[in-house]
């Protein structure tokens, strides 16, 4: 398949800007894959190049949150390593159940998890995480990469603005370093997807490879601003990628009905 011109630059406009704000507050797969499927790839093909990309965009701006000291590497590491085993699970589990499901129950949970970000100022402002025992702190890990991997390959978007917000409401880190930890889990699990997608063949190299470096270079700058400003910066993106989040699921599930479909 060749793009045109037009639907090319559009195409890695929209993965730039999915680089910058997933690098911050995850969900950039919500811009990004509507941008693939616009240039009219078939969806298989179309969520291959987008895990390539978003898998090439997260290392690099995992690096940085790293050298940065802005992650907790032994958590990241635990959750990182279970994201990567349960997203297998879940691509597998996709196939085979009604994803409606879980996108009824999001839908009841997404709203309060954005009210919760708006009327309580001071979430994920301070790093609190010594409150809780190292060996709970390993459990929550285990348990964050288990079900957040697990989402991630059975239907992905928000993967990482979900990660986020668990690791900042239940481990206490400041959104920072959640965004950090994040990072590390939500590479795992694009390389899971993405090493699926390449045996299935569903990335086409000559577009997925430029997308990729414009995804790299939004990834680097959104890093840069998240670990500037952090909670300011983050905060109202993920406010903004949970309301995204919310439409695209309420459009999944009654788009049908009104457009009869």
């Amino acid at each position: 398949m060749q793009l045109t011109i037009w639907s090319a630059l559009i195409l890695y406009f929209c993965v730039f800007l999915a680089g910058l704000v997933d690098s911050a507050a995850g969900g950039g797969g919500l811009i990004s894959l509507p941008a693939y499927l616009f240039t009219g790839l078939n969806t298989h093909t179309a969520i291959g190049c987008n895990k390539f990309s978003a898998a090439c965009g997260t290392g690099f701006s995992a690096m940085r949150f790293f050298k940065n000291g802005a992650l907790d590497w032994k958590i990241a590491f635990i959750s990182a390593i279970c994201s990567f085993i349960s997203s297998f699970i879940g691509i597998k589990i996709a196939f085979k159940i009604n994803p409606e499901v879980l996108k009824t129950v999001l839908i009841i949970i997404l709203p309060v998890v954005a009210a919760a970000l708006l009327l309580k100022k001071n979430f994920g402002v301070e790093n609190r995480v010594e409150e809780i025992s190292k060996a709970k702190a390993f459990r929550f890990a285990a348990y964050t990469g288990l079900a957040v991997g697990f989402y991630d390959g059975l239907m992905g978007p928000g993967t990482g603005t979900i990660a986020i917000i668990v690791f900042s409401a239940c481990m206490k880190y400041d959104l920072k370093t959640a965004s950090g930890n994040a990072k590390i889990l939500n590479l795992a699990s694009n390389y899971a997807s993405l090493i699926v997608a390449v045996l299935n063949g569903s990335v086409i190299y000559r577009i997925a490879i430029p997308a990729a470096i414009c995804g790299i270079m939004g990834n680097y700058l959104g890093a840069g601003l998240a670990l500037k400003k952090g909670a300011a910066f983050i905060r109202p993106i993920m406010v903004i990628v949970i309301c995204l989040l919310f439409a695209k699921l309420f459009y999944d599930l009654f788009a049908r009905y009104f457009l009869g479909g």
